[in-house]
């Protein structure tokens, strides 16, 4: 079972789920998708848990984190290093879902001696792309819708540094992919696995949200990554 915590972290409040595993196993973070919150991770975590402590992460803007300060990819990654250096955690597998795989990603680039593991699910290689129209869903939001804008205008118009920095990552990496009919192009995924030095790529299909469309094949995947070499 999974307790909702708070911990402050660099003068902002951030909210995780953690749920105790094997103390022996080197932790998992979850990295939730952009608008989504660490709920997303619900019916993962218990079976992560499973195999390690489980830390479900609230990304800046989301959830129960600080709604405020400056939102950028390069700011959650360091959140994250920061979430892990409050907690007193070493080195972690970290399972990011497209907007927390980016953030995942350059958290790895940035300290490689602290991500054993990583795992993207279905997570694309940045490329530059038209801007679409940002039209704000009706009622309550359990998300910053600044942070929406601000954050779309940098995945629009990525870093050209992307490639330098996915070559530093040295975790062990697995990409998952959602197939044909997720939204984001697929080629795009398959690149992302292709200039991760190492990197696996593997389909399961059931488009973007894979871990809801196909829980058991994704628990699989991310359980089987997890366990090899230990």
């Amino acid at each position: 079972m999974s307790s909702a915590r708070f911990l402050a972290v660099g003068g902002h409040q951030f909210g995780y789920l953690l749920a105790d595993g094997p103390r022996a196993s080197v932790p998992v973070v979850l990295l939730h998708a952009l608008g989504e919150t660490s709920a997303s991770w619900a019916d993962f975590v218990p079976r992560c848990a499973e195999a390690a402590d489980v830390y479900a992460l609230d990304l800046r803007g989301h959830g129960r984190s600080a709604w405020s300060g400056r939102y950028a990819l390069s700011v959650m990654a360091a959140d994250v290093i920061a979430f892990l250096d409050a907690l007193g955690l070493g080195r972690v597998d970290l399972v990011g879902h497209s907007l927390g795989g980016l953030v995942a990603c350059l958290a790895a680039s940035a300290a490689p001696d602290r991500v054993r593991k990583l795992v993207l699910e279905d997570v694309p290689m940045p490329y530059p792309r038209e801007p679409g129209s940002l039209v704000r869903p009706e009622g309550e939001l359990d998300f910053d819708w600044e942070m929406v804008g601000e954050l779309r205008a940098e995945l629009d118009t990525p870093t050209p540094e992307w490639p330098s920095l996915l070559a530093k990552v040295q975790a062990d990496t697995l990409v998952l992919g959602g197939g044909p009919s997720s939204h984001l192009p697929q080629e795009h995924v398959r690149g992302m696995a292709a200039t991760i030095p190492g990197a696996r790529f593997v389909e399961i299909g059931g488009g973007h949200m894979v871990h809801a469309a196909k829980p058991d094949d994704f628990a699989a995947a991310v359980l089987g990554h997890l366990r090899r070499g230990r």
